[in-house]
């Protein structure tokens, strides 16, 4: 029997929360499905989040990757996402699906560094959730629907506890550099992995990626890769059978109107840098934490996702005019985009 991965770190152990024991055509666009509620958003109420899971669960598989058994989401109607690590190196797997039929699988390319793998299904007419373009905000309600432990379609609910995680130690094992991930408290074990990460009205806003156990001393720490991430890396796959990631080096956070007013900043949009990592582009360029970005290219930063959309659309040694605030003066600096090496 296959056991879930763990990662070494130097604090804490951390486990991927999968691998528990237990036709081609015209496609819609992921986030163009019509399963997520209307605007409005339903649950919350008096019957919770019942009617959000039913209406979500039929995009929601169980992945059976020989003896292994994780989560995934679809992103076409005959396209799957899930975590490589629940397909590991097998070619072949088989989905189990909300009514209980069953198909197999072909494994169509995977990401390592991103921890992604798509998957052609052979049922085709399924039903694509919303993938939301934008993070969630800290304090967002989370749900999350997978099989943690084979038990299909299980659902847990809480709130995002954090953005721009990275999981400790990730680069010691085997070179994988897991960053900018959501935290959640919701629930995450074992074969979660793979599976949605939920928003109030039904919208993807990330793939459950891993907890930390219980055994490390840790109460209800899971992460998910956010759904940006997951579509773009997923449509690069579908496209091109790999993944380029390019990078500046800097942990980001809001400007929210509270921190700009609490510590003086004076910028009405942006991007707060909150950490630089050593010798990387945005160190070399000389950025420094409380630094805010306004501009990356031709690209006016409003908020994070403006940084991640322009970054999507750079490749790695390309130079990018990087303008940002501080101290309340307007710079400007040059910066080449880096690769992240998975």
């Amino acid at each position: 029997m296959r056991i879930a991965p763990v990662l070494g770190a130097l604090v804490v152990t951390v486990a991927l929360a999968g691998g528990c024991t237990g036709g081609d055509g015209q496609q819609p666009a992921p986030g163009t499905g019509t399963t997520a509620p209307a605007d409005g958003g339903v649950g919350g109420g008096d019957g919770g989040y019942a009617d959000l899971v039913e209406q979500l669960e039929p995009s929601m598989v169980t992945v059976r990757a020989g003896e292994g058994v994780g989560s995934g989401v679809v992103l076409r109607s005959d396209v799957v996402v899930t975590n490589q690590h629940v397909v590991a190196d097998v070619e072949e797997v088989e989905l189990v699906y909300a009514d209980g039929a069953a198909s197999g699988a072909r494994v169509i390319a995977t990401d390592e560094f991103t921890d992604l793998a798509v998957l052609r299904t052979e049922r085709g007419n399924l039903p694509v959730p919303e993938y939301r373009e934008q993070l969630p905000r800290q304090g967002d309600i989370a749900i999350a629907i997978g099989s943690p432990l084979g038990f299909q379609n299980s659902v847990t609910v809480g709130v995002v506890s954090g953005l721009n995680r990275e999981i400790p130690g990730s680069a010691t094992r085997g070179n994988r550099s897991l960053v900018n991930l959501i935290q959640t408290d919701a629930s995450i074990s074992p074969g979660s992995s793979g599976g949605a990460l939920l928003d109030s009205r039904g919208r993807v806003v990330g793939i459950n990626e891993a907890y930390i156990p219980p055994s490390a001393g840790a109460v209800s720490l899971g992460f998910a890769i956010p759904s940006s991430t997951v579509v773009d890396t997923a449509e690069e796959l579908l496209r091109d059978g790999v993944a380029t990631h390019a990078y500046l080096g800097v942990s980001l956070g809001r400007l929210t109107p509270s921190i700009r007013d609490r510590l003086g900043i004076e910028a009405e949009r942006g991007a707060l840098v909150l950490e630089v990592e050593p010798d990387s582009p945005a160190d070399e360029a000389g950025l420094r934490r409380g630094d805010v970005l306004v501009g990356l290219g031709d690209t006016r930063v409003r908020n994070v996702e403006d940084v991640l959309s322009a970054l999507r659309r750079a490749e790695p040694g390309q130079q990018r005019e990087l303008e940002y605030l501080r101290d309340g003066q307007r710079q400007r600096t040059t910066v080449t985009i880096g690769e992240r090496e998975g």
